[in-house]
This record gives C-alpha cells, structure tokens and sequence, in this order.
C-alpha cells in the first residue's frame, strides 16, 4: 500500500485537547507561512466533543499557523505512521494574533512579566497520569516491581519524548493503581508549555501503540487517587542568573518573588477556574488527597497550593539555580497555555501592586468548578488578562461543560472524563 506523509498543526485550546487539521509534507514550506484555516468556534469544542455554546457563531475565519521550532516528528520503528505535527498560532487572516489564541496569551503575559520586572519565566510541567498497560497490584506505590510491569511502555516514551525535543528528568511508579509520573527539564517562557503539550501526546501515542492508554483525566474514580500538573517555576535575569532565591528572605525568596507568589496567593481562587478547570477537578481537591484545599504557601509541603522545593545543599551545589516553587492545584483538563499564562499574569499584579506575603494561611480554596469560575468572572484584573472577548469565552465554554454534565453522578462525571483526557 502507497502512502504519503501528512503533517498535522494543532493548538490546545480551552478544553485542554489538542485539535489541527492534516496536510501533505511535502507543502510544508508553505504551509509554515500561509498555515491552515481556522474558525473562531473551533475555540468551543467541548471535551467531550459538541460544541454546546459559542459566542462566534458560524462567522468568521482563522488561520492557524505552525511554529518551526515546535516540530515533533517521532518514528515508532513499529512500521506505523510517525507522530509528526506542530504546534501553532491562531491568528487573523492578515497574520495578526487572534485575540483568543492560546499560545498569544502566554506570550502576552510572558511579555508583562519582562516589561515590569526584566525577567525571564522558566517553568516545567510535572505530570500524574494512569497507564491502562499495567496490572494492579498491592504494594505497588513507588516500587521496582510496578515498574517492571509497565514492560516497556517507560522506556519507549523516555525514546520518543528526546526525540520530540523534549528532555526528560524522571519516569516513576506513582501512588495510585496504574499511575505513573514524568517529569522534564525546565526550559524558558513559552516553550515551557510547548513542552507540556509534547509530553502529553507523546504519553498517549507511546500507549497508542503498545495497545493501550495513558489517561490524564484529574481523577477517575471519586474513591481513588487523583492525577495532578505541577507547574515549578523560577526566574532568571537578562544575563541569565537566577533571581528567585534570597537565602535572608522569607522561605528563601527574592523581594521580587514574594510578590509574584503573593500574586498568586491573592488570586488562587480565580486561577482555579483555569489551572483546574473540570467539575472532577475539585473531586481530587479535597481534604486527605494530597491535594491542596487553600491558598497557602509552605516549605517542603505537598499539601500546599504553593511549594517552596528543597534543593541541594552539599559543596559545589548551586542552590540559587535549583530554588523554585511549585503551583500545585492544577490537572491535564487545563489547556498548558492558559494555565501557565494566568499564573504568569497573577504573579505580575503581585509585582505591580508590590503585594506582601500574608501572615497566615489563605482562603479556602473553590470546592466546585462553578465557584471557581464565579471568582475567575469577579477578578477585575481577569478582563486585561483574557480581554473582554477571551474572558467571555472561557466562562460560557466551562459553564456549559458544567451544565452537560448535570444529572450525573460524581462516579459518571469521572468516567467521562476518563475518555477524553
């Protein structure tokens, strides 16, 4: 059978899935200039697949562009086609940014954070997923033996993730039935998220392949483990020299880092609407998960919404360049754009408005996504963040998410989820 190689360009957009369209590779020249079209409602494709509400219409046309120094392009060696796409920007038809591209977001908030402070974001994505390839076993937790029952799913996936670009730190058994963890290298600004993207398609193609799935939903059984995203992130200057650690400073932290993270203390309650943005999100968010419940800052505690990670201490360790924090209520339903962008944008008002650390733990954090969403909506500083357009978007794309799913239990609820993430 004759084939011919296609190329798809792709965006993740509010729902956290990553949609494109196809085309041959041998255009692609032409393809990195003129891109693909794109409509604006494409932006409302639900998770589950139906556009239940759009602002936009049947009006209006897109283009979405591939970025060159995005390309994943991963031969299996299995006789199959290659992993071959890229990911891109939606903009206008005279190339402009449209206002609700995702990765125009990041850039804009990435762009702020430079302007107010002179500072470079560098960010990984630290990934829960469940691996279906696996049996269940008891004691499984972290050991050697759930590892080895993985076969080779791991090794192939560490493979196929260096060769889409990405560098990967850590591949382990998890705590939950079948759940492993990946973590990659932290690279700088935008691609930070690119990253994130990559690993998680290439997680699924891995699994694809071997017959089996890696699943990313937040959780899929009320009574079980939940799957997180942790975002660790630090800053460095313009000739590169880290600028988050202050060893005088509270917890360790800079003067300007104490603003960022009191940004995001400030505004947790509104950035879960992004960073955790399914109804089985907060299912996962409760108490005795490991998951955090309000907006606090701690050292070394993985029941805090932020982390200040431990770092290397013996001689010859740079502990400056090791030092970073780590937001921890956020899941894989959320689009790597969006979430890194609005922790961006927080951190940045905490900057601007020179916000101090609290003295005492913070506010309960949402127990509900239409909570989340009622703080997202009452954030004055959201509409600057999104525009007005984006803003309005997002709210009426996750409430009506919400409103499909009305009737159904918690356990449902989880299971939908389950096969789409």
């Amino acid at each position: 059978m004759h084939r011919e190689p296609l190329i798809m360009v792709c965006t993740c957009e509010i729902a956290g899935r990553v949609r494109g369209k196809g085309f041959p590779a041998r255009d692609l020249p032409a393809r990195l200039a003129k891109g693909v079209g794109w409509v604006p409602t494409n932006t409302m494709i639900s998770a589950f697949g139906p556009i239940y509400a759009t602002p936009f219409g049947t009006t209006g046309d897109l283009i979405l562009v591939p970025d060159s120094d995005t390309e994943v392009n991963v031969d299996f060696g299995d006789g199959g086609a290659a992993e071959h796409f890229f990911l891109g920007d939606i903009r206008q038809t005279d190339g402009t940014p449209w206002e609700c591209c995702p990765r125009h977001f990041l850039r804009r908030a990435l762009a702020a954070l430079h302007e107010i402070s002179g500072l470079t974001l560098l960010a990984a994505f630290e990934h829960e997923f469940v691996y279906t390839g696996v049996e269940a076993a008891p004691g499984a937790p972290y050991s050697l033996d759930a590892y080895r029952r993985q076969g080779i799913f791991g090794e192939a996936f560490t493979a196929a993730l260096r060769a889409a670009g990405v560098a990967p730190d850590s591949f382990l058994p998890e705590y939950g039935t079948g759940q492993f963890e990946v973590t990659c290298d932290p690279t700088a600004g935008l691609r930070a998220a690119d990253d994130a993207v990559i690993t998680r398609e290439i997680a699924r193609a891995t699994a694809l392949r071997l017959g089996h799935r890696a699943i990313f939903a937040p959780i899929l059984d009320p009574a079980g483990v939940g799957n997180g995203v942790h975002v660790h992130f630090s800053f460095r200057d313009a000739d590169g020299r880290p600028v988050m650690h202050d060893p005088a400073g509270r917890l360790g932290l800079s003067p300007v880092a104490q603003h960022f993270v009191a940004g995001l203390l400030h505004h947790m309650p509104a950035l879960c609407a992004v960073t955790a943005p399914s109804s089985v999100s907060y299912i996962r968010m409760r108490p005795n998960r490991w998951a955090p419940t309000h907006a606090t800052l701690a050292d070394r505690d993985r029941g805090a919404s932020l982390r200040v990670c431990p770092v290397l201490t013996t001689p010859g360790a740079d502990a400056a360049r090791q030092f970073n924090v780590e937001y921890r209520p956020a899941d894989a339903a959320a689009s790597p754009y969006l979430a890194l962008g609005a922790l961006v944008w927080a951190g940045v008002d905490g900057i601007r408005r020179a916000l101090a650390l609290p003295d005492s733990d913070g506010d309960k954090l949402p127990v509900t996504l239409g909570a989340a969403l009622d703080a997202l909506e009452a954030t004055p500083q959201a509409a600057d963040w999104f525009g007005a357009t984006y803003l309005s978007a997002y709210l009426m794309h996750k409430r009506a998410e919400l409103a499909s799913l009305d009737g159904l239990s918690e356990t449902e609820q989880c299971a939908r989820y389950a096969l789409t993430y």
